[in-house]
């Protein structure tokens, strides 16, 4: 059983700093055994978060703050208009960090399929791709931190956000990739609301099987 807290979608945008408190006090309560496995799902205000393996040369200079977290990885950017989902799960023992981000990836590979995007997995390479005009175009970006077996941290999936952020930095330190969106893909608008039940539908599904 997960359960699903929506933490706040359009016009409702959550700050960074906000988010992290909810996910650090969920994280505290599925560690003590007081809630169940639980999958927060909200839209931030503009910011940039940067990884345990963030360079200085990494972080941008247009105004949007920069937060330190405790995720691994490097620096990307949050806002309106990317659906962002933080699972709060307890790992099956022993731990395998690579296999929970494998099952975030079909997770979202699933409900993509849904809106009619074909998606894919990179080997060597985290997040969800689809196939660009000239390179593979990165639609959805993942960072974990596992600390007690439970998870923190998650995904990304760009909706409708605007591009303009990415291009000051080099999203998760990713030089041969671009960026896109769902909506850029399909060619019609689709909002965080839009896609949020496919998406933690599709999480319910993975990780009940996943439990079992």
């Amino acid at each position: 059983m997960v359960e699903i807290l929506e933490a706040g979608l359009a016009p409702h945008y959550v700050p960074y700093p906000d988010g992290w408190a909810l996910q650090r006090r969920i994280h505290a309560e599925v560690l003590a055994g007081t809630r169940a496995d639980t999958l927060i799902v909200l839209e931030h205000e503009s910011v940039y978060t940067a990884g345990t393996r963030t360079q200085e040369a990494d972080r941008p200079r247009d105004g949007i703050p920069v937060v330190d977290v405790d995720r691994g990885g490097r620096i990307t950017w949050h806002g309106p208009g990317q659906l962002v989902g933080y699972p709060i799960v307890r790992l099956p023992e022993p731990i395998d960090v690579v296999a929970h981000v494998r099952r975030l990836e079909r997770v979202l590979i699933t409900a993509l399929r849904a809106h009619g995007v074909d998606a894919h997995q990179i080997e060597g390479r985290s997040g969800v791709w689809v196939h660009g005009p000239l390179s593979d175009d990165k639609i959805a970006a993942i960072g974990v931190r596992v600390e007690k077996g439970v998870t923190m941290h998650g995904f990304a999936l760009n909706c409708d956000n605007p591009l303009a952020p990415f291009r000051q930095i080099v999203p998760c330190g990713i030089t041969d990739a671009g960026v896109t969106t769902v909506s850029e893909v399909t060619g019609a608008s689709l909002s965080p609301r839009d896609v949020v039940e496919t998406v933690t539908a599709a999480f319910a599904s993975e990780f009940a099987a996943v439990a079992a």
